[in-house]
Parts: structure tokens; sequence; C-alpha cells
């Protein structure tokens, strides 16, 4: 049967193995957690050693070997506390004289094992006594030594520290002293000075303290981040403790003290047993949910559900418009989750590639050369999320953030093509607590979603930045183009101005000579000869043509100024058709065209504007005369088809091209061969002549091919030009060529 004693040894370094293995498998890539997995493994080898160093059951040779280790370990697991101490502490003592005395000590504690320190052993009482070598003063100063530095560490620490570091560093601080107080009196002091080792097997209990302390810093101050598997472990082990005490209380007070007669099951027996089975597997989970809730209170008094803020931060992010509203919102979050006093995000500004815009909550701005600092060395880190505590191999970076109180910075990074678009820095927490796991977890989470929103957010402010940009130059566009076209405006009124001006003062000598040549052909100024006769009516009709050119400037002119008014009288339309062709037979003849008209015998009055028919009429009869080669037929059609009135003109001249069409009734257009044919057309006879037709009600009448010919005029309603109650006394004759030349 082992002792109490054992067990209590046994204990003690199965509880140092644990702890070390669950620091180890947490992060191995840590320095730290590597050395103190080494300083606990030692150290519950110590107590196991020492314990059998005095068993009486070993040979002398081999509880020889046991003491050589009990001397051994404590010495090494003295040079992995220093480490672990001189790291947690970050001592800069520790970083100038680590390595001397790290060789120092070795040297010393690896003397142990020979003779030099342990001559030899005897039995004394229950235990073995040592014998100690010539060294054994050298060993025993290396491990003062070792304690004393050890001690300077930790006083260094708990003065340079803060926080939940300093806190951690006190609790290690006094568990350790009260090891090494323990361990030095029943392991050095009292058998050196009373001669008697028998205490000897109580020293290595001491280890206790420090189980003890690890277990509170591990707890309460987040030591190497198990408190996790710490408080699952520990609520899982109270839920099988309370349904095994419940079970076996139950299973005595009623199977033993009723239920039993005798050492035989009965029957009943086994149905209680099954009963009671059945309902410690239904009350197991209630009881483990209990532990569990009064675990995650006494380990995570500062926990959060990493699913509920993660939800509540994708509709934040979801809801949120622009990147100040996005950032802002999102810092406020994080910090409030995670309980800080300082988050903020610093972003490369879209517009100015080598500026950086800082959001959030207690933003610290960071001056240009920093920001250059943290890019190259988060960018070699390696990782995208850099928690400041745990910084090793970039010593710049872990000075710049612990100044600025920063303890984790993630990088937030898009993809290849855009490279990292920022940083998310957040600050020391508000309890001094240091970062979890899960906070990592969180935070690297975090930083995935918020690169798709900042990337939106980014590209919604390069649109609106484009779309601002673009409508200043519409508008600036908008303003020249205004300004060009209130100039053209003016423009164009002077010049309607002008024309207008210009066609009233040349209409008025125009007439006078147009009346005077029209007496003279009358014979008001004597006989005239055959020859004079033929000049004057050229002169007569050159003189028409120009009163109808300047008719059709001047209708323009009204056209812009709103004066152009159809005025309808009773008109014999064959008859006005008949005269404007009398004075266009001398030029058919002369340019040797045969132009026909079948005036019809009957037709109606209708109620049109004479004169600006006469237009029309001129318009299109005098186009035909000069686009229709010599040799040519121009035949002039007038139709009652009973519904409908048609005028039309038909040549076989030389036509319009078909590309051009589209185009030739607009102000000012001349096709390309008619402008060869008569370079001195104005382009403005078909324009008002389809005004005219469109004014009165009608519609153009067109169709042509080039080099064959064309056929233009002209259709009306007729019911809509008949006059109503029309009276005989109302109808005015049709002018003739003398009354013409009077107007």
């Amino acid at each position: 049967m082992f002792s109490a004693v054992f067990w209590i040894n046994a204990a003690t370094s199965v509880a140092l193995i644990i702890l070390g293995l669950l620091a180890l498998l947490k992060n191995s890539r840590i320095f730290l957690n590597r050395i103190f997995f080494l300083f606990v493994i030692s150290l519950a080898i110590w107590i196991m050693a020492n314990f059998y160093s005095n068993d009486q059951a070993l040979s002398l040779g081999q509880a020889l070997i046991a003491n050589h280790l009990t001397l051994f370990f404590p010495g090494f697991s003295l040079i992995f506390m220093l480490v672990f101490i001189g790291v947690l502490t970050k001592s800069r003592l520790y970083k100038k004289w680590n390595k001397p005395s790290i060789v120092f000590f070795s040297i010393a504690y690896l003397v142990s094992l020979t003779p030099l320190v342990v001559s030899s052993i005897a039995r004394q009482e229950d235990v073995y006594a040592i014998t100690f070598g010539p060294l054994a003063s050298l060993y025993f100063a290396a491990i003062l030594l070792n304690m004393g530095s050890i001690a300077v560490l930790l006083i260094s620490g708990i003065r340079h520290t803060k926080g939940v570091e300093k806190a951690r560093v006190s609790t290690i601080a006094w568990s350790i002293l009260a090891t090494i107080v323990i361990s030095l009196a029943t392991n050095v002091v009292l058998p050196i000075v009373s001669g008697s080792f028998t205490l000897t097997n109580f020293g290595p209990i001491s280890a206790v303290i420090i189980v003890a302390g690890l277990f509170y810093s591990i707890t309460k101050h987040q030591l190497f981040d198990i408190r996790l598997v710490v408080a699952r472990s520990l609520g899982y082990l109270l839920s099988i403790v309370v349904l095994g005490v419940l079970y076996g209380t139950v299973a005595f007070l009623f199977i033993g003290g009723i239920v039993f007669r005798n050492n035989d099951i009965t029957t009943r027996q086994q149905v209680v047993f099954a009963s009671l089975a059945a309902l410690i597997t239904l009350f197991f989970q209630p009881i483990k949910r209990f532990f569990d809730r009064l675990t995650r209170k006494i380990f995570y008094k500062d926990g959060y559900d990493t699913q509920e803020f993660l939800n509540q931060l994708n509709r934040l992010l979801v809801s949120s418009l622009g990147l100040d509203n996005l950032l802002n919102n999102a810092s406020q979050a994080i910090a409030q989750c995670l309980k800080l006093n300082v988050c903020f995000f610093a972003i490369d500004d879209v517009a100015h590639k080598n500026d950086i815009r800082f959001y959030g909550v207690q933003k610290i701005v960071f001056a240009p050369q920093d920001m250059e600092l943290i890019q190259r060395e988060i960018s070699g880190h390696g990782e995208n999320v850099v928690v400041t505590d745990l910084i090793e191999n970039h010593q710049g970076l872990k000075a710049l953030l612990t100044s600025k109180d920063i303890g984790m910075v993630a990088r937030l990074e898009a993809n290849q093509a855009h490279g990292t678009l920022g940083y998310l820095f957040l600050g020391i927490k508000k309890n001094g607590n240091p970062y979890t796991s899960q906070d990592t977890k969180l935070v690297s989470i975090i930083g995935q979603e918020l690169v798709i929103a900042i990337q939106n957010n980014l590209r919604f402010e390069e649109i609106r930045k484009f779309n601002i940009t673009l409508e200043e130059k519409i508008e600036e566009a908008t303003r020249k183009l205004r300004q060009t076209n209130d100039k053209l405006r003016r423009l164009d009124e002077t010049k309607d101005d002008f024309i207008s001006m210009a066609s009233h003062q040349l209409r008025t000598p125009l007439t006078s000579v147009k009346g005077y040549v029209s007496m003279v052909l009358d014979g008001d100024a004597g006989k005239i000869s055959g020859l004079q006769r033929k000049l004057l009516t050229q002169s007569f009709i050159s003189s028409q043509r120009m009163v109808y050119l300047i008719s059709d400037l001047l209708n323009v002119s009204r056209l812009k100024t709103g004066k152009f008014i159809i005025e309808p009288t009773p008109t014999n339309l064959a008859n006005v058709i008949e005269e404007e062709i009398d004075q266009l037979q001398e030029t058919a003849k002369g340019r040797n065209l045969e132009l026909t008209y079948r005036k019809p015998e009957h037709f109606p009055t209708l109620m049109i504007d004479e004169t600006k028919i006469r237009q029309v009429l001129m318009n299109f009869i005098d186009n035909a005369v000069y686009y229709t080669p010599s040799g040519g037929h121009i035949a002039i059609n007038l139709f009652d088809k009973g519904k409908t009135i048609e005028f039309t003109v038909v040549d076989d001249g030389i036509g319009v091209a078909k590309h051009e069409q589209h185009h030739l009734f607009s102000k000012f257009f001349r096709a390309h061969n008619a402008k060869r044919a008569r370079p001195d057309g104005t382009g403005l006879g078909l324009f008002m002549a389809k005004k005219v037709i469109i004014a009165q009600g009608g519609a153009i009448i067109f169709k042509s091919q080039e080099g064959k010919g064309s056929t233009f005029g002209f259709m009306f309603a007729k019911d809509k030009l008949l006059p109503k109650n029309l009276k005989p006394t109302d109808i005015q004759k049709t002018p003739q060529k003398s009354d013409l030349a009077h107007n």
C-alpha cells in the first residue's frame, strides 16, 4: 500500500505535468510556454525522485542514483524558473546576464551527478542520509545565487509591470518564495543543522504552493490562456463528483437500508439500480450546464458570446452607410465587446495613396514613419493578428505598440490585387486582462468581414467622388454651353433683325422697280419693240422671284418672332396656279423645257392664304425649271379627288440623292447636285413651303430618285378648306398680271 506522502507527491507531480502540457499544447511556438513546460516537468521529476531517494526498499545503488537526481533536477528547475521569470517580466537584467548565468548554473548542477557533491549515502532511521563531497558548497552556493537571481527578477518585475501582468508576477513570486523557503528548510537547513534527513520526505510537498499559485494565475490572471480547458475540465469533474455522491447516497439509503437482505442482488434491486442509472443519465446534462455556467462566471467574468457579437456586427455593417460611419460604429461595437478604451482603424486614403486616415474610439494618430514600421514589421511577422505581449522577434514593433498602450493589431488584407487596406488597433483591456485566444480568433474573423465592407464602401466612395467630379465637369460644360448658346441666340436674333430690316428695306425699292417695269410692259410709257418687251419681261420675272425670296426671308423672321400668321381668303387655286405658270413660261422656253398644266374645268373655291400659297407654287415650279436639264419635261397637276385636293409638280430633272432626302426640307439645306446646278440658291424655299402647307393643315408630297426626276406637291383635306356660308359677293376675282405688279 502506498502511503499518504506518496499520494500527495504523486498528485502534485501529475498536477504540474498537466499544467505544463496544457501550456505547451496551447501554443508550442511561444518560447514562454516551452520554458514553463520544462520548468514544471523538472519540478515534477524532482518531487518523485526526492520521494524515492528516501525509500529504503531500494538498494543503496538505486537510492544513490535517486539522491543524485534529487539534487540535479531542483537545480535545473531553478534555471528554467529563472528563464521563465526573466521572459515573463521582460527584465533588462535578465537580457544582459542570462547567457553567462545559465552556463554557470548548468555546470554547477551537472556536478551534482558526480561524487564531488554526493559522495555516499547511508540508512538513517527510515530515510537515507547523504554524505556530501568537496564541491557540495559550490552546488549550494549556486542554488542560493540562482534563487537570489529569481528573487531580484521578481522584485524588478513587480516594480516595472502594471495591471494584470503585475498581479500575475506577484502571485507567482509569493508562491515561489513560499516554496523556496519551505524547500530550503526541509531539504537543506534542517538536515544540516539537525543531522536528520527525515524531514526531506515532506520538502517536495511545498511544490503544492507553486501548483496553487500557477492555478490561481491561470484562472484569475489568464496565464497561458488555458482557462477554457481548465473551466470545462473542472465543470465536468464537479458534475461527475456530484452525481457520484448522489448515486452513492441514494443507493446506500434506499438499496442498502431497505432492499438488501443478503449478498445476492435480486431482480428488484437490479430494477432499482437501472432506474437510478437512468435518473443519473437524465440529470447529467442539467447539472453539467449548471457547473459550466458557474465555472464560466468564475473564469470568464469578462466573457462574451462570439456568435452573438458577430451577428450584431453584421447587422451594423449592413446598416452603416459611408466609410466614416462604418468604421466608427464598428470600433465602438468592438470596444464595447472586448471592454476597451481604445479601438481605431488606420485605412489607406483612396484619393491620396501615401496618406492614411484614422477612424474610431479614442483613436491614436501614428506618425508616417511609425506606420511604415508597423507595415514593415507586421508584414514580416507572418500573421494578420499580432498580440503585443506575444511579439518576440520584432522588438521595434513591440516597443512602439507598448508605448502607445496598443495590445493587439490586425492587418486588414484584401487580396494580392488590392493588398493591405489598413490596420485595426486595439488598446489594453479596461480590467488589465491580456488578450485570449478567443479574442484573437474573434478579431481575425472581424478583420475578414470588415475587409469586404471596407472594400464596398471604398468603391462607393470612389463612385461618389467620381460622380461629384463628373457633376462638376457637366456643370462647367453646361455653363459654357449655356454661355455659347446665349451668344448664338444673340447672334441669331441679330441676324433675324438684320434679315427683317434688310427685307423690308429691299422690298420697297423692289416693288417700285417691279411696278415701273409692269407699267412699261402695259404701254404706259409708249410703244416698245419686241426685243425691249422680251428684256423687260425677264426683268419683271426676276423682280417677282426677288419678291418671293424676300417674302421667304420675312417669313423665316416671323417664324422666330411668332408673327407668322396664316390669313385664309376665298381662293380659286386653279387660276392661281395658271397665273404663276404664265410667269415662268418664258423662262421654261428659254431653257428648252416643256411646261404643261392641265387646268381643271371646275374647281371649288378654297379658304387658303393665297399670298403664301403663291410662294409655295413658285418655289416648286421654279425649282423644277432650274433643276431640269434642257429638253426635259415638267408636268403640273391639280386634282379634286373628292375628299382631298392634291397639287404636284413632276419633272425628269436631276433628282435628290437618297441619303440627303431626309434633310431636304430643313432650313438652309441644299443637296450637293443642287448646289452645282444653281450656286445662288438659299435653301429657304422648301423649308418655307413645308411650314406654309403644314400651318394650313396640309401635308407635303415628295418623292425623288437621283438622275431620274422628282415630284413635289401638297395635299389638303377638302372639307376643311371649303368656305362656310360663303356669299357670291365674298368671292374675290383672281388677280391678273397687272395687279401682281403692284403687290
